[in-house]
This record gives C-alpha cells, structure tokens and sequence, in this order.
C-alpha cells in the first residue's frame, strides 16, 4: 500500500537541488505529489508531497537525510487526515504600505474571524510610480459552511486605512 509522506527542504541554492530530490524519489518508486518551492535569501526552500509504496518508505527518508551532506536539510513525516472539515473557501488579496507586524496582524484577524490559513503567499513589490516597497498578500482561508464571508472582509480591512483588501468565494 503506498504511503504519502510530506516534507520541507531547506539549504543553501545551487543549480541541481531538484534534480537531486527528484531523482532521490523517483529511484524510490515515489511519485512526486505537489510541491512549492522557492529561493529566498540565497536559500533554496520547499514543501512537497511525495507517495511511495510502504516498503520503500524507511530507504527513502535515509537516501534524503544522505542528500543533507550538501547543506541540504529534509525533514519528513506521514500525511495525517485532517483533523477538522472546512468545505467553504476563499481567496483573498491585500496589498499596501509595509510594516512590523503586518503578518501576526493577518493571522491573527482570520483565526479571529474563525477562518483557518489554508495558503499564504507574501511579497514585497515595488509600488506603481513611487518605487517604494508595498506588502502584497494572497491566499486562502478555509471556513465554516455557515460562515460570513462580510465578517473576514470586515476583519481584514480594519488591519489599516492603507490596505487595499479583496475576498472572493
């Protein structure tokens, strides 16, 4: 029976890094799943999904603890059930002027307003005819069947005057 791991990568960026997992899976018998990956601050960082049949499970994680003798850090689990059910979702968007705290600010107005982080994606952009750095934010919250949607909206924008926020189902 195959088995669904889930795992974050993390080491210092040099060409290669995906080769290296991709082939570390598939010489496994793993079918890579689902996956995020992106390079920041000079280091390579990811998520992935990844099945493999059971028997192949112990080999992998040690063929991927091996790759960390290139800086490369994995660490893996079992994919669990989730624990809650959320069949409601919805994006949203925000951008505006940047500040300390501006994440924790977020978080803190969706898990208030009963929603749970599904995906987040955070930058700063460079704004339109001035230059200076704006947050830019979107993701997906999941929620309640019965939720109000106006109660996240409402949430969000009383983060501050400057934000710009937008909420689709």
């Amino acid at each position: 029976m195959p088995k669904s791991l889930v795992m974050t990568i993390l080491g210092p960026d040099r060409p290669g890094l995906v080769d290296a997992l991709s082939s570390t899976i598939a010489d496994h018998d793993g079918s890579w799943l689902e996956s995020r990956m992106a390079q920041l601050a000079g280091h390579f960082t990811g998520i992935l999904r990844v099945e493999c049949p059971e028997e192949m499970v112990a080999s992998l994680l040690e063929a991927l603890r091996n790759l960390g003798t290139s800086g490369l850090t994995v660490h893996a689990v079992e994919e669990t059930a989730p624990t809650t059910t959320r069949d409601r979702c919805l994006s949203f968007d925000i951008m505006g002027n940047d500040r300390p705290g501006i994440i924790k600010a977020l978080a803190a107005a969706i898990a208030a307003a009963g929603g749970n982080v599904e995906k987040l994606n955070s930058d700063l952009e460079s704004a339109p005819m001035a230059g200076h750095p704006v947050f830019h934010a979107t993701g997906i919250v999941c929620v309640a069947p019965d939720f109000d949607q106006q109660s996240l909206v409402t949430a969000l924008e009383n983060l501050g005057p400057d934000l710009s926020v937008s909420v689709q189902p």
